[in-house]
């Protein structure tokens, strides 16, 4: 929860300051209560319910019980979006799963998080991802309506002043100045990149893609994460891993052929 309050502190900061050196938009104050839902659902639970998670379960049963997220975006996206279930677009959902459960049970790289599993670990990432399926598939009208940058900063503004007060009392007693500038320097990186920029490219691809396409992206993350330990030496490439990749890409690029694309651009259009 620490960790998050800093991640919205900081994003906070940014996308605010950022918003000074654009033009100007008038977010419609019927649209802010979406936002803080949005907020709620999109930044807050997820986070929350994701950092928890990893401490009461095993990386592994993390990754894999998160694997359901684009499967529930193609759901929650058919029912609020009507975005069409063609079979192309289940056969890419389940060739991309497949390939991330083949590569998540052949890594060596699995470490950290629980020593064992505990059923509200597994629990919370199960509302870990719905959260986020929820938020991919009810909110892209809204996101498409504004400027990435200014909607951005009611997120994080909303999430950061229901962070607060569990955390403010916490935060002021860490003795930062008695840190490493390693530890520094890290959260600074997850302040910066992967929470500020992360957060500012998510909803310029919510704009451009469907919900369960963007969803399916989160699915290169372990192959990211794979390619990373090879590099630094703490895992090595397999042909399982070769597979693995092979069908993750596959996938994605079959739903990005599927019917649901016609139907998604010919809506854009008529936008």
């Amino acid at each position: 929860m620490d960790l998050f309050c800093l991640r919205a502190i900081g994003a906070t900061a940014l996308f605010w300051l950022l918003s000074l050196f654009i033009p100007k938009e008038k977010i419609d104050p019927k649209d802010l209560p979406k936002i803080f839902v949005a907020s709620m659902l999109g930044l807050f639970l997820t986070q929350v319910s994701f950092l928890k998670a990893i401490t009461l379960a095993t990386s592994i049963d993390v990754s894999i019980a998160n694997t359901c997220t684009p499967i529930m975006t193609m759901f929650v996206a058919a029912i609020a979006l009507k975005e069409p279930i063609t079979g192309k677009k289940i056969g890419g959902v389940l060739m991309s799963l497949a390939g991330v459960l083949l590569l998540i049970f052949n890594s060596v790289g699995l470490g950290g998080g629980a020593s064992e599993t505990q059923p509200m670990g597994i629990v919370l990432t199960i509302v870990n991802a719905l959260t986020f399926a929820l938020y991919l598939g009810i909110f892209r009208p809204l996101i498409a309506k504004y400027n990435v940058v200014h909607f951005m900063k009611w997120m994080f503004l909303f999430s950061m002043l229901v962070a607060l007060p569990f955390n403010a009392r916490h935060l002021v007693q860490v003795p930062f100045g008695q840190m490493e500038s390693k530890v520094l320097w890290q959260v600074a990186y997850v302040v910066v990149c992967a929470t500020f920029v992360a957060y500012f490219l998510i909803p310029v691809g919510q704009k451009r893609l469907r919900p369960t396409l963007v969803s399916m992206y989160n699915y290169t993350q372990p192959i990211i994460a794979t390619l990373i330990s090879i590099i630094i030496g703490l895992d090595r490439m397999t042909w399982q891993k070769v597979v693995a990749m092979v069908l993750v890409f596959t996938g994605v690029w079959i739903v990005n052929q599927s019917r649901a694309a016609t139907h998604f651009q010919s809506n854009n259009t008529e936008k």
